[in-house]
């Protein structure tokens, strides 16, 4: 790895100071720095200068309300993984949190920068020398998508965890810019494009996950596979939350990482809803989640085997939740 740049570093005190710290100095956000920190000594990264988020009080709370919980950009993975609350009711999410890296990553690593971790590549996470020998690559310096060379389209994919166990509980986030806070969606601040994959508004910052109070308690899971059983990033990485009612299924929702340049629900689950969950149920669902997964070479491991993965995981998630609720 490279030596760090010179840069300056700014520590504000609250969520509006950082905005205004991050328009006037041309920065990065940083909190954990798990991720962003690796990508500036590799010279992925340039900043500036970065905007350190550890000192904002508001950003490092997890709070309880009649409408869910919120959950602060600047929470340690390892706070999220361990709330009784979040535990209780938003299984999936404890989980995903409980298996990023190992438990230092998890005590520095924060829900924002998982939420909105850079997408990756076997081409694009390397040292300056290494991808400077290769010419670069279309999502940094290069003109070439060396996954894809015959098109102009980056397929880095997205490994965060915390994202698809999130969206099966139809989270929402709050943003805040110099124009002020709005709350959308989780689905909405993802594109499906390697190169751009946050809808992010320039200076935007992620303030807090919200888990709403409508799908507490829904039973949920989170499954991944990855070469090394920590440290690694996802290889493939499946959410799930199923409420079953009467043997039939009430509700369902599956979402996906680590197999699309961002982690998205799977379409088509509805017509799974009012019937029963045995195993053809499964198998069929299985193939819909493999349909649905669109891996490229972008490990070292084949793209058909993580989309044959990423569906086994899904089946036998499914057939641990639905076994709960019978």
């Amino acid at each position: 790895m490279e030596l760090m740049p010179a840069m300056t570093l700014e520590r504000p005190g609250t969520v509006e100071d950082a905005v205004r710290l991050r328009a006037e100095e041309g920065a990065k956000y940083l909190a954990g720095g798990t991720d962003m920190v690796v990508n500036i000594r590799r010279g992925i990264e340039r900043p500036a200068a970065l905007v350190d988020l550890t000192g904002i009080e508001e950003l490092a709370s997890i709070a309880a309300g009649p409408d869910g919980i919120d959950i602060g950009a600047a929470v340690p993975l390892s706070a999220v993984a361990t709330h009784e609350a979040v535990r209780r009711d938003y299984r999936a999410v404890a989980e995903a949190a409980a298996e990023v890296a190992g438990p230092t990553h998890r005590n520095y690593g924060t829900v924002g920068g998982n939420l909105c971790l850079d997408t990756r590549c076997l081409f694009y996470n390397q040292s300056e020398w290494w991808r400077k020998s290769n010419d670069y690559c279309l999502k940094h310096r290069g003109e070439i998508c060396h996954v894809a060379p015959g098109g102009k389209r980056c397929f880095a994919a997205f490994s965060g965890d915390l994202a698809p166990a999130a969206l099966v509980h139809g989270a929402g986030i709050t943003l805040a810019s110099a124009e002020g806070r709005r709350r959308v969606s989780l689905d909405a601040l993802y594109r499906n494009d390697g190169m751009d994959h946050l809808a992010l508004e320039e200076g935007e910052l992620l303030v807090a996950l919200h888990l709403p109070k409508a799908s507490a308690g829904i039973p949920s899971g989170y499954r991944k596979s990855r070469i090394r059983g920590s440290i690694d990033f996802p290889l493939a990485g499946v959410a799930a939350a199923l409420r079953m009612e009467g043997g039939t299924v009430a509700s369902l929702d599956i979402a996906l990482t680590a197999v699309n340049p961002y982690p998205h629900r799977i379409a088509r689950t509805d017509s799974f809803v009012g019937g029963p969950l045995g195993g053809d149920e499964l198998d069929r669902l299985r193939d819909t989640v493999r349909t649905q997964a669109k891996p490229m070479r972008t490990t070292t491991v084949q793209p058909w085997y993580r989309r044959r993965v990423v569906g086994a995981m899904a089946r036998t998630l499914l057939a641990g939740l639905a076994g709960e609720s019978a």
